[in-house]
């Protein structure tokens, strides 16, 4: 059985890559969400869980021993160079994580969804680049309905996020967001049966 090939599956906050990676997963498609592979390494009896406590003290850990996330946050945005120690220990172990898993794959292909695709050279580990992409205002709109941020919020992650245009600067397929369920599951579908026709990522 040849090896499946690798997507990376992006978009900012709001575009609905969650929406498009449940349709891929409906479709049979072995999925890994980064952001997932991110809470896996930090689980309790995991050994990054251990240098934490061991560098941050008991304080970033909740009473049944799984980690306080928003205490760890405010401990690395209030200093700088905790962060990047932080980043040292777990960015190659959130790899390995996503490398274990995307081998487990026996479809064709295998996707890889993450926010932070782009930004974090996760790109480089891919194939081919999809990306779904919807007006700002739409982003927006959703994600102030969904997570009752305030639009000001949203805004402030859309300017932290990579720019529009250096994700769609490495997209090999683009998928626009702007209508309803019912199209964007056969957009999906649409891409899903194009992609069962590539090697390696690569038309033929």
């Amino acid at each position: 059985m040849t090896k499946p090939w690798i997507l990376g599956l992006t978009g900012g906050i709001g575009s609905g890559k969650s929406a498009v990676a449940r349709h891929f997963i409906d479709l049979g498609v072995h999925t890994v969400d980064a952001d997932q592979a991110a809470r896996w390494v930090v689980e309790p009896g995991r050994p990054a869980l251990g240098k934490i406590v061991e560098h941050f003290g008991e304080g970033v850990l909740l009473p049944d021993g799984t980690l306080n996330r928003p205490a760890l946050r405010e401990r690395i945005f209030r200093d700088e160079s905790e962060r990047r120690w932080l980043e040292a220990l777990l960015h190659p172990l959130i790899r390995q994580e996503i490398s274990d898993y995307l081998a487990q794959a026996e479809s064709p292909y295998a996707i890889l969804v993450s926010p932070l695709l782009i930004e974090s050279g996760q790109h480089r580990t891919t194939q081919r680049v999809l990306v779904v992409d919807a007006p700002e205002a739409l982003q927006i709109q959703r994600t102030v309905q969904r997570d009752s941020s305030s639009p000001e919020q949203v805004e402030a992650i859309l300017k932290a996020q990579a720019s529009r245009e250096e994700r769609l600067r490495h997209a090999h397929d683009i998928l626009i967001n702007n209508r309803d369920l019912g199209w964007l599951k056969s957009e999906v579908e649409r891409l899903h049966r194009f992609y069962l026709t590539l090697r390696g990522g690569r038309e033929s």
